[in-house]
């Protein structure tokens, strides 16, 4: 997406509420009703894989009704990967995180002028 759009959300505390979504928003079809603070604008998920397995998720995330922190941040979620390797397989696995670690800095630099515009 890439502009500002409106969108119509249901709720389980407000009933249907319209919001603006940023550019970066992936869209809000389908939303299953939740509370207010709970809704959120959602960008375009990030995966960080080792050896075919998903080890990480990223993606942008904004709660424009959240009780706490409001501005735009990137979600980072550590998806359970576990697994015993050689010393083989542990320098594969160090060098897929330093590829990854380049991609979050990536990721942060395109989150800092959201921040600077006022989050969105």
């Amino acid at each position: 997406m890439t502009g500002a759009r409106t969108a119509t959300v249901p709720t389980i505390d407000h009933g249907p509420i319209t919001i603006t979504c940023p550019a970066w928003c992936t869209g809000h079809d389908g939303q299953v009703p939740e509370y207010r603070a709970d809704l959120n604008h959602r960008g375009p998920e990030h995966a960080f894989n080792f050896d075919g397995q998903q080890v990480f998720l990223a993606l942008l995330t904004q709660y424009p009704f959240g009780s706490g922190r409001r501005e735009t941040g990137l979600y980072v979620e550590e998806t359970g990967f576990a697994r015993t390797l050689d010393p083989a397989g542990l320098r594969q696995l160090a060098a897929t995180l330093t590829v990854h670690a380049v991609h979050l800095r990536t990721l942060a630099g395109q989150l800092d002028p959201l921040l600077a515009g006022g989050g969105s």
